[in-house]
């Protein structure tokens, strides 16, 4: 009989070591006919007359169980608590090992599936143990009389609970199958703390769903409903071994185990502590309850085998990448935009890195990872093809000129050589012919949400990461141009309603796009030429990102600090890049080849271009060339310069070095013309003595620079 709270005393003792003085067994059995026949004729008297009075049953029905967020799978990435703190997980017959359910019948009620819900024999037996013992050895409940004391718990144990039981027993006989009155005792079992129900148990006490069980494990399981608080093995391993074993001992010679199971099972080790439960990727789990909190079971489109491996990625990334750092990650079915993955930050208790912070959802700077569809429009556009020239150099646009990340330019390169190098003046030069807006309103159009910052309009800084935007939405961009060039909405739970394909660019377009970027060096010591991809550095150093595809899926991968706080030397190509080529590494499969050009697409080297696409001829908006401004290096302006030379004599000669400017270069000594070569950017002038001196440069475009020193 199952025991609810702890009992007043250890178990029992074994027969024959506590109860009546020794009789005769002609008097004990007179003993138990009489207490058998008592047993059964009030409990059946009881019944006739209780039916109504106990009022309905109750059948489970309104039962609070554990929410719980399944993978695609149907595999367990979280529960959540009832109202009451517990851990009351919904089982039924096909989620158990069958070694359980035989040692649990075989322990518990072997005529289970053939009583309607009393066991006469089992009430004889009882009787007659407690005839000729002197005590309670077995209640003979069955378990539909422990689910009915179950759903109505009582502290006593009276004959008028056990009538009550019984009572309750047949009702729910009368009202449900017996597959359902079995789900109930599996859903509610107590199993010490606030574990019910024996997959709560056996998660807790062995890390794992009860479909897969030993037959130590099984015996144990069942063994501590019993006396739960009683036998805790997290407490009391001892105590919960020994009642184990006599599980072992009793189903023993019921045929189902042979002596060598019994025994193996003997040697099993008692679990001592009390694991964590499931919680495999908790922010998407906390959404999916969020948006739909009445649903008792919810089932997400994640793969919990990816979604733990990223997770263990970004854990150990993070941790080299510093204390403060964080990872995030996506993966997306590129046909389908169900999320295989979200990793929204690599521990979800470590407040150091803001665990609980879904930074999926943040909206962060993209630095460079928006050029490729400031390239995608000006493909479709026609103006320009990927192996079409354009001008890296130095250029400005009403104020405002873009500059390279190290500072250099490369002269005339081919497009797909500028956006594989991320250069940032030719992105600049094209997205002032498409335009911002339009490329603002394009992305949106495709379902991205793009923040831009307060009180300002689309400008020529956003393809440099002059905006904000989602890594979930960035990661849905990329994977319509592996789609060439429809975007498929982000789908999260599985079965939700799919929402039409959106237009991002042309097929022709988002194929030239992915041709290119499947060419971008990869990082060090990785395979390129298998995924195409992008990284971006937002300004300041606070985000590194990397968003890549294959043919099958597309990864997005963000990695910073939780507050926006700069990293001196975060860069997407050296931080966030490896990330994402070790989480394609990991994803199981084979990489997937890149769709094959559609029709329309024009594969030719530059010069068997049309000729309006061989060199990228911006129109009249585009801005005005410049040279790097001219500038006197030397001598810097206000310096005090000792004079040299032999006492008596003219001092030596003083240097001048110019950088920058459109020759040829004029150069001034204190109004005068120097005499030197034109082209020249070092040369010297022989001062008259101490003194101030003004140095002038001007070069061919009226561009000038100005220095005064001091001599002495």
């Amino acid at each position: 009989m199952s025991h609810r709270s702890d009992p007043p005393h250890p178990d029992p003792l074994p027969t024959g070591e506590r109860g009546f003085p020794p009789h005769t067994w002609k008097r004990r059995a007179v003993y138990a006919a009489v207490g058998a026949a008592w047993m059964v004729a009030a409990i059946a008297g009881a019944v006739v007359g209780t039916f109504q009075a106990f009022g309905p049953p109750p059948l489970g029905r309104d039962l609070e169980v554990s929410t719980l967020v399944l993978d695609r799978n149907g595999k367990l990435l979280r529960a959540y608590l009832t109202s009451d703190g517990r851990w009351r997980l919904p089982a039924t017959r096909d989620q158990v090992d069958p070694i359980y359910l035989e040692a649990l019948l075989a322990y518990e009620d072997k005529r289970f599936f053939s009583h309607r819900g009393v066991d006469p024999l089992a009430l004889l037996r009882a009787a007659f143990q407690l005839a000729t013992h002197g005590r309670i050895v077995s209640g003979g409940s069955t378990l539909t009389m422990q689910v009915a004391r179950l759903l109505e718990p009582r502290q006593q144990r009276s004959l008028d609970a056990k009538i009550r039981q019984a009572v309750r027993a047949l009702e729910l006989e009368w009202k449900l199958s017996k597959d359902e009155i079995l789900g109930l005792y599996l859903t509610l079992a107590p199993y010490g703390g606030n574990l019910e129900g024996i997959r709560a148990a056996s998660l807790a006490y062995f890390g794992k769903e009860p479909r897969r069980l030993t037959l130590g494990e099984a015996a144990l399981l069942v063994a501590l409903p019993q006396s739960p608080e009683y036998r805790r093995p997290d407490r009391f391993p001892e105590r919960a071994r020994l009642a184990r074993d006599r599980v072992l001992d009793r189903i023993a010679g019921h045929g189902h185990f042979s002596d060598a199971e019994i025994a193996h099972a003997k040697e099993e080790q008692v679990p001592t502590a009390r694991k964590t439960m499931p919680l495999i990727a908790p922010h998407a789990a906390d959404q999916a309850v969020m948006d739909t909190p009445k649903e008792p079971v919810l089932r997400l489109t994640i793969d919990a085998g990816l979604q733990r491996t990223l997770e263990s990625l970004a854990r150990d990334r993070a941790q080299a990448l510093g204390p403060d750092m964080s990872v995030a990650m996506v993966v997306v079915d590129n046909a389908t935009g169900e999320v295989l993955a979200r990793v929204a930050s690599p521990d979800y208790f470590d407040e150091r890195r803001a665990g609980q912070v879904d930074l999926t959802q943040a909206v962060r700077s993209p630095g460079s990872a928006l050029k490729p569809f400031i390239y995608g429009l000006g493909f479709e556009d026609g103006l320009i093809h990927p192996e079409s020239l354009i001008e890296d150099r130095p250029i400005r646009y009403a104020g405002y000129a873009p500059e390279n990340f190290d500072l250099t330019f490369q002269g005339t390169v081919t497009v797909r050589r500028a956006l594989q190098l991320s250069l940032n003046v030719p992105a600049v030069a094209v997205l002032d012919e498409v335009g911002p807006s339009r490329l603002i309103a394009r992305l949106a159009q495709a379902g991205a949400s793009l923040v831009l910052p307060r009180r300002e309009a689309p400008g020529l800084a956003l393809g440099l990461g002059g905006v904000g935007v989602r890594l979930t939405d960035l990661t849905m961009l990329y994977a319509g141009l592996a789609r060439q060039g429809t975007v498929a909405p982000l789908v999260e739970r599985l079965g939700a309603p799919q929402l039409p394909p959106r237009r991002l660019i042309e097929p022709v377009a988002a194929w030239y796009v992915g041709n290119v970027l499947v060419g971008t060096p990869p990082p060090e010591n990785a395979a390129g030429g298998r995924i195409a991809f992008k990284t971006g550095t937002s300004y300041g150093y606070r985000d590194a990102w990397a968003i890549g595809f294959d043919g099958k899926r597309t990864i997005g991968v963000w990695t910073g600090r939780p507050d926006g706080a700069p990293v001196a030397g975060l860069m997407g190509r050296v931080a966030a890049a490896p990330i994402l080529f070790d989480a394609f590494a990991r994803l199981g499969q084979p990489l997937q080849p890149l769709p094959t050009a559609p029709k329309g697409a024009l594969i030719a080297t530059t010069a068997k271009l049309p000729p309006p696409l061989q060199r990228f001829a911006p129109g009249e908006s585009a801005g005005e060339a410049m040279a790097p401004k001219v500038h006197i290096v030397f001598p810097p302006n206000g310096a005090s310069l000792e004079l040299a030379g032999l006492e008596g004599e003219k001092p030596d000669p003083i240097a001048i070095k110019i950088a920058g400017g459109t020759p040829p270069l004029n150069v001034l000594l204190n109004g005068m013309p120097l005499q030197s070569k034109k082209s020249a950017r070092t040369l010297f002038f022989a001062p008259d003595g101490p003194g101030f001196v003004r140095l002038t440069v001007t070069d061919a475009t009226g561009a000038a620079d100005s220095v005064v020193v001091r001599l002495q």
